[in-house]
């Protein structure tokens, strides 16, 4: 792996823990069920942010880059 693609693939995975967090501040701050579902089983999380797109879209928008930057690698 050179440098660039191992750089792309840190930079992807940190994005994607990034947005993870970031639906978990927000599914705590909507319930406390959707915030311990999310701690637990981060696939949920992303089912969450799917359903609030409202409040949840930016923390997709990350996690779409994430995936973006690691396909790249």
């Amino acid at each position: 792996m050179d440098a660039s693609s191992a750089a792309l693939m840190t930079f992807g995975v940190a994005a994607l823990l990034t947005s993870w967090v970031l639906l978990l501040v927000v599914s705590w701050k909507e319930d406390y069920a959707w915030g311990l579902c999310a701690v637990l089983l981060p696939p949920f999380a992303y089912l969450y942010g799917l359903f609030r797109l409202d409040k949840a879209g930016q923390a997709l928008l990350v996690a779409i880059v994430g995936w973006v930057l690691i396909g790249l690698a």
